[in-house]
């Protein structure tokens, strides 16, 4: 390697500890280390207290207040027999305190500047100290800079922690003439540097993997919609390739069956342009939805209401209690929204199977006007075990879709101990003025 070369990358980390260096930002910290301002404290310009923070100003004054008297103490006494006293001024002793101490009230906000006005203060501050006592350092302004060093390498890149503990080993060879006092201190700086960047690594790792989890739980989620996207597809698809079989049929019964009467055949003309309709509608809700063209479609109608008591007998032969109530006329609805409805409470009644066993569960389908109410609620299930968060599994997702493909409303979350869903479907009228 070219010598200008080494010296450029030798010196790079040294650059950017001392000048061109910046610390990354902080690592969150849990609640317990940022609890609430209380209530009665609201004129506070903070509503949240950060106890290291508080921890370190308290530790900075400590430092500072005990580091002072010490200095003080020592500057007045001989430090051998027949040698007068130091005598330095006192606001030079009052600068190496401060010195000492302040660096470690700004490491949480700005590390590298608390370690570079560390530095600083050692290297001045280190001939005053040496006249009083047998070291180039007080105690304070020791404990001071390791923090300060643990910080920068908890914040900063790798190139700029080698700099600062370069720099600080430098900073200790010149300002220490004991050879022992430099292995000592080269030690302590060392250990601290690595398990600063340790924990640094760790965190950011950390950070990666909850990164990638969250990305995986929401392609997971999107998969999830998208293939209840495609089952809804299919399932409207089977809707409205029965009432075309049923329209074809129609189309060439009628003609049959009217034999010449033209009243007969204008009422069937009039049945197939009503399921015609209806037929469009279910069509319209297609549009605009995914569905995997490569698979058959059975063409066989879908479950609806009518088939409720059948759902409610196989839910009560699991264990489960269902009440059922009913209300208003349910007869006659858009196959698309009673297919819905039906697949609401199909999946109600699977959740508190899987998470309230036992439990007893209310259903209750009303229809309001234009509007269709499914109400399913459950309780605990035998033991007291509660359902889990509503967000949790694909049976949700796949009922805000239907929900919202027919431009409903869908509520579901806990209920003291137990858990319910209510969603509202919209029943649009066909053009004949029949649902």
């Amino acid at each position: 390697m070219p010598p200008r070369d080494a010296l450029s990358r030798l010196s790079r980390p040294l650059v950017r500890a001392l000048v061109k260096g910046e610390p990354g930002p902080p690592f969150p910290r849990s609640r317990r280390l940022r609890p609430r301002v209380p209530a009665f404290l609201g004129l506070l310009p903070f509503r949240t207290l950060d106890l290291v923070l508080v921890a370190d100003l308290v530790l900075a004054w400590i430092l500072f207040a005990s580091g002072y008297s010490v200095l003080l103490g020592v500057n007045g006494e001989s430090l051998r027999p027949g040698i007068p006293p130091p005598g330095i001024n006192e606001n030079v002793l009052l600068l190496c305190a401060v010195v000492s101490s302040l660096p470690l009230a700004l490491r949480d906000r700005w590390p590298l500047a608390a370690w570079r006005l560390a530095t600083g203060g050692m290297l001045l501050a280190a001939h005053f100290v040496e006249r009083l006592s047998s070291h180039s350092y007080s105690t304070a302004g020791a404990i001071t800079y390791l923090l300060v060093v643990y910080s920068v390498a908890v914040r900063c890149d790798r190139e700029t922690v080698l700099g600062a503990w370069l720099v600080s080993v430098l900073a200790l060879v010149v300002v220490s003439a004991n050879g022992g006092e430099i292995v000592l201190g080269a030690g302590l700086l060392t250990v601290t540097a690595l398990l600063g960047y340790n924990v640094r690594s760790r965190r950011l790792a950390a950070g990666r993997l909850a990164e990638e989890e969250r990305r995986s739980e929401r392609a997971l989620a999107a998969q999830a919609v998208l293939e209840e996207r495609t089952r809804i597809a299919r399932e409207l698809h089977d809707v409205v390739a029965h009432h075309m079989s049923v329209i074809a049929i129609q189309a060439e019964a009628v003609p049959l069956k009217a034999a010449g009467d033209s009243r007969v055949l204008e009422e069937g003309l009039a049945e197939i342009r009503a399921l015609s309709l209806a037929t469009m509608t279910e069509m319209r809700r297609v549009l605009g939805v995914l569905r995997d063209g490569g698979e058959r479609a059975d063409t066989a109608p879908q479950p609806g209401l009518g088939r409720l008591e059948e759902l409610v007998a196989t839910a009560r032969s699991a264990g489960l209690t269902v009440t059922l109530r009913l209300g208003g006329d349910l007869l006659g609805l858009p196959e698309a929204v009673s297919l819905s409805a039906y697949r609401i409470v199909q999946e109600a009644l699977s959740n508190a199977m899987r998470h309230a066993p036992g439990s007893a569960v209310s259903v209750r389908i009303t229809r309001s006007g234009d509007e269709l109410r499914v109400h399913v609620a459950n309780g605990p299930g035998v033991g007291g075990r509660e359902r889990p968060p509503g967000n949790a599994g694909h049976g949700l997702l796949g009922m805000r879709e239907r929900v919202s493909m027919l431009g409903g409303k869908l509520w579901a979350g806990p209920v003291g101990k137990g858990f319910a869903v209510t969603a509202i479907l919209p029943i649009v009228e066909d053009a004949e003025g029949g649902a």
